[in-house]
């Protein structure tokens, strides 16, 4: 495990100089995708990085500012689909369309789901001007609707990529054409892997509570600090058992490109021996239960409690650089004395 955690680490300088390339590539994804919008729609795509929506986010259904969905023609819906693929991997992409695609599944099973579901209520917004500038000016965009958030800030050639949001209701679709899509479903059999791998033992110290939270502890709010230590430390594992929790952190990670992805599991590995495994609520499928993976940088939270037990919320949270903030933070200590202005 040491050598996991030393190739994690080494991955640092080489993720750096793999995101130039990713942060040129969605620069001119969005370049392209705002040249191909129709003229109505031109205008409410952009809004000053300095904005307070920037870091007003949200998974459920409501208002939002930028360009929806439904207002795309076929030439604008292809440019932002290439546009998200800049930042998400292929299995990535295909996790955000499946969860867009499930409002159509609620249309169906609840009674007033023609006027609260809606596929075309997914919103596109950009924070600053994606244009070249020297120096260069940060600037980030974010994809949002019910259940799906995703946020990128771009600081020239760096990106940062948390609050990150999945989520899927229902987390198995159990009738239509669409039975059996889980559109989360590794996240959710990873961790009962993890649990399942557990001696009595650790199982006593993973398991902090008979019930869930109800949600994600951290909702939406714009910042987090760590959540109280409970759970079992990464160093209380045997062998098996960390790899199985590496592969539980990659689950999430692999949802973005890969030198995101790696950025993510570089980020992750520091400390890693004091990483908390904790579980709450039911251990049998079917129930509400509830998981999360907490580190020295980071937070994975996992919820189900909602419907059962079948309707997932996960967020990848960055106690330090959500929004991009060490981004930032670099970005104008870099600047003290140049005379650049912010």
């Amino acid at each position: 495990m040491r050598l996991l955690i030393a190739a994690f680490l080494a991955l640092c300088p080489l993720a750096q100089a793999a995101e130039h390339a990713s942060a040129k590539a969605m620069r001119e994804a969005l370049i392209e995708f705002a040249a191909a919008l129709p003229k109505p729609a031109r205008a409410s795509l952009e809004l000053p990085f300095e904005s307070e929506k920037r870091t007003d986010w949200h998974y459920t259904p409501r208002s939002r500012p930028g360009v929806a969905l439904a207002d795309l023609d076929e030439r604008s819906r292809t440019a932002l689909h290439r546009l998200l693929r800049t930042g998400l991997s292929a299995a990535g992409h295909r996790r955000a369309v499946n969860i867009i695609e499930l409002e159509l599944v609620l249309r169906e099973l609840e009674t007033f789901g023609a006027l609260m579901r809606d596929p075309g209520k997914y919103f596109i917004v950009v924070f600053g001007d994606a244009n070249e500038a020297q120096p260069p000016k940060p600037w980030g965009w974010r994809f949002e609707g019910h259940h799906l958030s995703l946020t990128f800030t771009i600081q020239g050639n760096r990106i940062a990529t948390t609050p990150s949001f999945f989520g899927a209701n229902p987390a198995e679709v159990r009738s239509g054409p669409k039975k059996g899509l889980r559109a989360l479903a590794e996240e959710e059999d990873e961790g009962r892997k993890l649990l399942a791998m557990l001696d009595a033992g650790r199982r006593a110290q993973a398991i902090v509570d008979t019930r869930s939270y109800g949600d994600i502890v951290t909702r939406a709010a714009d910042r987090v600090s760590p959540l109280e230590n409970k759970g079992i430390e990464a160093r209380a594992l045997d062998d098996a058992q960390k790899a199985q929790l590496r592969k539980l952190i990659e689950t999430y990670a692999a949802s973005f490109e890969p030198p995101l992805r790696d950025a993510r599991l570089a980020r992750a590995a520091e400390g890693f021996d004091s990483i908390r495994f904790a579980w709450a609520g039911a251990t049998e499928r079917g129930k509400p239960h509830y998981y999360r993976v907490q580190g020295a940088k980071f937070l994975i939270e996992y919820d189900a409690s909602q419907d059962g037990g079948n309707h997932i919320h996960t967020v990848w949270r960055d106690f330090s650089d959500d929004f991009g903030r060490d981004l930032l933070r670099e970005h104008h200590s870099s600047a003290l004395g140049t005379g650049h202005r912010h």
